[in-house]
């Protein structure tokens, strides 16, 4: 028999569909979707949970002219599958397939590109506006999850959502609220009435009837927004959607696609904004998804049989479980040592020390701005805070970092996990811009570890200087170094020369120390006297070392996991600029583009990144 699924090309299909074959659908599509991450790796739960939400929407939306934003990403493998991606799904995240996001550039479904949280409804709301500068009719949708909801940004949007009054839906799915089984019918019975067109005709004819009594009117009316607001505050959640402009409708059942479609075909017809709040439960219809959301929100390879996920038993640990560690025992030395992150106590290493240290761990949500402010005040009130976000994230706190930290000069120290090219998750989560927007801070010391026991140095080091400092360090395993025990400050400022040479100098920093040690050994079997220096900091860089080297040495490589524009080697031109050196560099980093998801090393492959590349353009740069 074929499958439904099969037969789908694009949304409109879904319109003829009986629910009995919507249900059969939704189960084609868990079913093909835990296959494929399976083999692929991905998002599994967050995606399980929203097949029947995306149904219920694409039966009853028009697309593409109706426009549906999905927030961040992660629960849009459905939305894929029904978008005419069904057969190029397997490539999911791999080099040159598609991506994990939804991404303009990849179908006219996707209405937004996203990655990072809580831009939908921001980028909804703008699509509202110049819909209604041209004049047009589309409906436009916003599917926001809980956890995104806690970002300031969706908050301002919904804001100014609500002042502007305009026609749009912002789908709030609600994976981490249980709802009773009495509250939720009561809501669904008060959801189904709050959009009918009776209900909306009669509430207005009675505000008109009241504002017709004689000098009494408005006062009966504004007392009875009193007393309703009180009564709906205690007996009906959503209050504070509607105090911000937005009709109000919800809890719903997110996995009863006919509840949906009825809701959803009602609200169509409506004015002004409203919020959709769903129920859906993250890794719905596969047993250890549903039992560990948290493994399976990304997950690698894993058994479908056994929800065992792949691991390489002989690697080496990560940096993250290097750093969690280190900081376990630097907090246990000193008390004023505290631990921030935004909704990635896992990811960051920090589930541990929020066991053993809960009064000084703090998640903050999807609220990047706040945990980099959070810090200063701790800070300035005389802790130790050690901020762990992603690379990527911390972009979010750009104005933070520099006006509340580094102004201040307060000793806020960051870890920014997940630098450099992180892999499948693409061009919305490489790591790669960091040293080029944190170097240009004033009072902020700027590092990155050759290895994983250097990284414990580095941290120790951070903590120990009365301003702030940042380390930036790769996802994935260490070199599989020795860790010392205990602790060693560097010398800030100061470079390790790890080979000598006289005919080239390779001067890399961080993740590109081991591929560029390797690139010399390629070099010296073909003659060349090559030396190599671990440079550590980019901020204070070791500008003595430089100098000394660009006196002797024909040429000077410089080699970093991070963009060309404004990083490492922009520093050290910018260092023999200023000395008035005409030394000959290369710079070799990651090019002046976005770069596309795949395997770390096909990504540095496609950078020129490998060892024998380095060697290569080392030696085609010599020859001319």
């Amino acid at each position: 028999m074929t499958k439904i699924l099969e037969t789908i090309e694009e949304p409109g299909m879904l319109h003829n569909l009986s629910l009995s074959e919507m249900e059969q659908l939704a189960a084609e599509l868990r079913e093909y979707i835990i296959q494929t991450v399976a083999e692929t790796g991905g998002h599994l739960a967050p995606s399980l949970g929203t097949i029947e939400l995306t149904l219920a929407l694409y039966s009853v939306f028009k697309l593409p002219r109706d426009k549906v934003i999905w927030d961040v990403g992660h629960q849009a493998y459905a939305h894929k599958l029904l978008t005419g991606r069904h057969l190029s799904f397997a490539t999911l995240r791999q080099y040159g397939g598609i991506t994990g996001f939804p991404s303009r550039a990849e179908s006219p479904y996707d209405a937004f590109g996203v990655g990072h949280a809580s831009t939908s409804i921001s980028a909804a709301l703008g699509m509202a506006i110049a819909r209604d500068l041209a004049g047009c009719g589309e409906h436009i949708i916003a599917v926001i999850g809980d956890g995104a909801m806690t970002g300031g940004e969706a908050f301002e949007a919904l804001n100014h959502a609500g002042q502007l009054g305009k026609n749009l839906i912002v789908v709030l799915n609600d994976n981490g609220m249980s709802i009773d089984h009495n509250v939720g019918a009561m809501s669904e019975y008060l959801s189904r009435l709050r959009v009918t067109p009776q209900y909306n005709k009669a509430k207005k004819d009675i505000e008109g009837f009241l504002r017709s009594i004689p000098r009494i009117g408005d006062t009966v009316l504004k007392t009875a927004e009193y007393i309703k607001d009180g009564v709906r505050s205690v007996l009906v959640p959503g209050g504070i959607f509607e105090e911000m402009g937005f009709t109000y409708v919800g809890p719903l059942d997110g996995h009863n696609i006919q509840l949906m479609q009825e809701v959803f075909s009602e609200i169509r017809l409506m004015d002004g904004p409203v919020l959709v709040h769903v129920h859906t439960k993250k890794g719905r219809g596969y047993l250890p998804a549903e039992i560990e959301p948290d493994k399976f929100h990304g997950v690698g390879k894993f058994s479908v049989t056994s929800g065992e996920v792949e691991k390489d038993t002989g690697a080496p640990p990560s940096y993250t479980s290097v750093f969690s560690q280190a900081l376990l025992e630097l907090a246990g030395e000193n008390p004023d040592v505290t631990a921030i992150t935004a909704a990635m106590p896992g990811g960051t290493g920090l589930k541990t020390f929020a066991e053993k240290f809960p009064d000084r761990c703090f998640d903050v949500g999807i609220a990047e701005e706040h945990a980099v402010t959070l810090a200063a005040g701790m800070a300035a009130a005389g802790c130790k805070p050690v901020v762990a976000i992603y690379s990527t994230f911390l972009q979010r706190a750009y104005d933070q970092i520099l006006h509340d930290v580094c102004l201040q000069n307060l000793p806020v120290t960051f870890c920014l996990d997940r630098a450099g090219l992180v892999g499948d998750d693409g061009a919305t989560h490489h790591g790669v811009f960091d040293l080029s927007y944190l170097r240009p801070m004033p009072n902020l010391t700027v590092m990155a570890p050759k290895d994983e026991n250097e990284l414990r140095q580095m941290l120790y080091t951070a903590l120990r200087l009365p301003g702030p400092a940042a380390i930036r360090y790769p996802r994935g395993s260490g070199n599989g170094v020795a860790l010392t025990e205990g602790f060693t400050a560097l010398p800030v400022g100061k470079a390790e020369v790890l080979r000598e040479g006289k005919d080239v100098w390779l001067l890399a920093i961080g993740s590109m120390v081991a591929p560029t040690l390797r690139a010399a050994d390629i070099l010296a079997a073909k003659g060349m006297d090559v030396g190599v220096a671990n440079m550590r900091f980019v901020k204070p860089l070791d500008e003595a070392l430089i100098l000394k080297l660009a006196a002797a040495a024909k040429l000077l490589v410089t080699v970093e996991e991070n963009v060309l524009a404004g990083g490492f080697g922009s520093a050290v031109l910018e260092c023999l600029a200023a000395e008035r050196y005409a030394a000959s560099v290369l710079r070799l980093g990651i090019p002046d583009r976005f770069i596309a998801q795949g395997e770390r090393a096909l990504l540095w492959r496609e950078c020129g990144l490998l060892p024998e590349q380095i060697a290569a353009s080392v030696q085609e740069r010599l020859e001319r």
